[in-house]
Parts: C-alpha cells; structure tokens; sequence
C-alpha cells in the first residue's frame, strides 16, 4: 500500500484551492460541500464561482500565488494548470508541513483526491495512487451500481441507536449479527421503499424484543428485460447480487444470469408454449417455502413483471401470506425489441397510440378487441403470437385494416442471435413459415415497422418478403 488512507475533518477549517477555472470549480465545491472554509486563489474564477464568492460562501484572493497565502490554511489545492506555479505551490506548501494535491501530478502531491461514493454518512473512496484516475473513477461507476440511496438513512438510524444496540446485546457476536440483519433485512427494505418511520419502528421492535426474532424473508419481483445485460437497472443488478434465491424464468438470458451473486441458489421456473411448464401455483409455493425459510428471493422475470409477467397474482398471493416485497420494473420487450430494430413505436407522421396485446392461445385471440386493434395511426405490439399469426392477420384485415400494414416480426430482440423479418400483414403467416420464426418472437403491426427497412442499427438488416422469398427459392 502506497497510501495510508485518511479521511479529514475540513468542517469550519481553512482550505485554499489556487486557480479558479473549471477543475479548480469541481475542487472547490467539493470541498464546500465537506464543510470547509474555501479560499480560491487566481486572477479570474467561473461565474459559478463568482456567485459563490458574492454569497459569501467562499473567498477569493484575486491575483497571482503568494506563499502567504498558505499562513492559516490546513490543506492546499494547486489546480493552475501550470506545472511552474504549481510546483512552487507544492514547495510552499512543503515547507509550511501542509499537505498538498497537485492536479493530475502525483509527484508534487502528497495527498490524491480519491473518487468518491457519496452515501453520506457511508463515504467510498477509491484511488489508484495517481497512476490511473481514469480506471479510479470506473471503479467508482461499478460501485455505485451496487448500492443504492438508502444506505446513507440506514448507516445514520444505526448511529442513532448505536448506544441502545450495544445495550441491548453487549456481547460483539450477537450484536454483529443484528447489525448484519439490520443492514440487509426488513428495516433496510423499508427504508430503500421510503418508509422511514416503519424502519425505524422495526429496529425500536427489535431492541425491545425478548429474544432476537428470526430473519424475515423477501421477495423482489425483478425485471430482467429482453435479454441484453446492458438493459438492466441499478436497482435489478442490485437485487440479483443481494438474493439468496433466484426463481428465473426461461427467457432470461445467461448473461443477466452471470451478473447475479455466485452463491446464489438458481432454480428455472419458465414457461413454454407446447413445452415443459412450471405451474403457476408451484412458483407461488416456492416463494413462500423460501422467504417464511428467511431468505432473500428475487422472482426474475424477461422483460417487465407488470406486462404479461403474472407480476399482479403473484403480488396478491404474498400480500394474502403477508410476505414482504418490492417490485423493480424492467424494459419491457416492445419497448426493447422495437428500438433495437430501429422502430419508434409512436411517430408524429405514422402512429400516434401503442397497444401492447397478448396472442397467447386462442382464448386470448378471441377476447381481444379486434375493431379497436384495426384502427389506423396506431401501432400495434403483440407478445408471444409466434403460433398465431395466421389468425392475428386474418382477424386484423377482417376488421379493416389495410393488408398492405406494415409489419415486423422480431426474434430474440437485444440479443447476439436478433433477426428481424419484414413484411405487409397479407404475407405475415407465410414470411414467419418461409424463414422458421420461433419463440421468443415480437410482433410489431403499424406503419411505423416499415421504418427498421432504413432505420435499423443493431444486428444484420431486416429480412423483406422479397428476401424471404428469394432464400425459398434458392433452398428449393
């Protein structure tokens, strides 16, 4: 280790930063926010500055460095941009015994700035010793990914209570093992759902308790998106590196499934039309088995829990067994497959309202609103109709929709194996045939489909009904 790393006190101490530009900005705000009395040293400083210095929030020494300005200062900031002043800064500075950070010139520094997660009070700091600020501050990215907001209100609560908590199990085992469900279990959850007073009345519960009560269980009903692990949220990557158990449905990709906690338990809970299915009652029940066990359970679903997803029932069934839970939304696949085909799914010239229907089955089929579905100037996106569509044309052009319409049917949408078939809803059943399309397959119906023709930007070019029958005619 190169560095012995500290964190200073500045609140109500004199720091002085020399040069008044956009680095020297950052610097000084910084160190505004941590309490300090900033000092900005140089000829002219940013308007953002200015107004900082008219506030009285800050003060400024307007003209060249001068090492008395250093004579009631705790810390020094040399950020000129020119190695001359900043290497006399760093002498100064030196001989005073100040410590001194020289932007972007780890030999004259003896201190770095390190990049910072700000979860006040819980500070990550990450430096690289001046080598690699670059490879710092992604390392900070990651970080930041991995928690959230509330564990700035969670680290203050336990301070709040830290003398009650060491009262109540004096002894560092059992304390540490509160602390560790506290910091992971429901008074966590609550406080990540914004309902401090019910955190806070759970950790008052728990310190007036007898006896420690078991860890209660969770579920996290996450959307894993359409399959590109870049789509995920902060919030879904969180849940999948704190679960205990993950019930994932077959659609959700490997590579979501690698960003999860290693040491999870995985069990695939998916469906497929014609295939193997696990009942929806048999999900329910696994939930329950795991959280009443006290485990963390994330039910990962493709695409959103709220859109096709069951999401609602299985809300109810864990609202009725009195289940915590939280819900993370995830892009759903007509939102992601359309733009990875180059389709807006609303367009001021082509479509000016979305549908999102299901064709699963021709029970489904036959309850849908086919008159409203054929209406014009209206995009339609259509969820697992790969073994439909024979019917979905007929019944749409039945209703009066031109059977020129565009459609595009989207395979694996966001992923490496993405295939986009292109056509008017007249051929739709036959270009599907012609080519193979298969499950997990997207339907978009709608003038705006015709764009991905010259729209497109991920993966290989649509294929045309004129190219599907070309590749017939070739193949026979």
């Amino acid at each position: 280790m190169s560095l012995y790393p500290l964190f200073a006190n500045l609140v109500g101490r004199r720091v002085l930063v020399v040069g008044g530009g956009s680095v020297g900005e950052r610097k000084v705000l910084a160190l505004h926010r941590a309490g300090a009395l900033v000092e900005v040293g140089a000829p002219r400083i940013t308007s953002a500055l200015v107004r900082l210095v008219e506030s009285g929030q800050i003060t400024h020494r307007n003209g060249l460095f001068e090492d008395n300005w250093l004579d009631e200062d705790w810390l020094v900031i040399a950020a000129t941009g020119d190695r001359v002043v900043n290497r006399q800064i760093a002498a100064s500075a030196e001989a005073r015994r100040l410590f001194v950070n020289v932007v972007d010139d780890a030999e004259l520094s003896t201190f770095q700035v390190p990049a910072v997660v700000d979860r006040s009070p819980l500070t990550i700091a990450i430096s690289t010793a001046g080598a690699a600020p670059v490879l710092a501050r992604l390392v900070r990215e990651r970080i930041e990914s991995l928690f959230d907001a509330s564990l700035g209100p969670l680290a203050a609560l336990a301070a709040r209570y830290r003398q009650r908590i060491r009262q109540r199990w004096p002894e560092s085992g059992p304390r540490r093992r509160f602390l560790e469900s506290m910091f992971s279990g429901k008074i966590a959850a609550d406080l990540r759902r914004q309902r401090p007073l019910e955190a806070e009345r759970e950790l008052q519960n728990a310190l007036q308790s007898a006896t420690s009560a078991p860890a209660r269980g969770s579920v996290a009903l996450v959307g894993a998106g359409p399959g590109d692990p870049g789509l995920l949220t902060l919030n879904a990557l969180r849940a999948l590196n704190e679960a205990d158990v993950i019930l994932h449905d077959r659609l959700v990709s490997a590579e979501v499934l690698e960003l999860a906690r290693r040491d999870a338990t995985f069990v695939e809970v998916g469906k497929q039309g014609g295939g193997a299915q696990t009942p929806q009652h048999q999900i329910h029940a696994l939930m329950l088995e795991h959280a009443q066990a006290g485990r963390r359970v994330v039910r990962l679903k493709g695409g959103d829990p709220f859109v096709f997803g069951r999401g609602g029932e299985e809300l109810e069934f864990l609202r009725a067994n009195d289940i915590d839970y939280t819900v993370v939304p995830g892009i759903t696949a007509a939102i992601a497959c359309a733009a990875y085909a180059g389709i807006p799914l609303t367009h001021r010239e082509h479509a000016q309202g979305v549908h999102f229907v299901t064709a699963h089955g021709r029970d489904s089929i036959d309850t849908l609103d086919w008159r409203a579905l054929a209406a014009g100037r209206q995009t339609l996106a259509i969820y697992m109709g790969v073994g439909s569509l024979d019917r979905v044309a007929e019944r749409l052009i039945a209703h009066g929709r031109a059977a020129g319409t565009a459609f595009a049917l989207i395979e694996n949408g966001s992923r490496e194996r993405q295939r986009v078939i292109r056509g008017t809803l007249a051929t739709l059943a036959e270009c599907a045939a012609l080519h193979g399309a298969q499950s997990p397959a997207l339907l978009i119906v709608g003038e705006v489909a015709a764009l991905a023709d010259r729209l497109h930007w991920y993966g290989a070019a649509p294929l045309t009904a004129r190219a599907v029958a070309v590749d017939a005619l070739r193949a026979a």
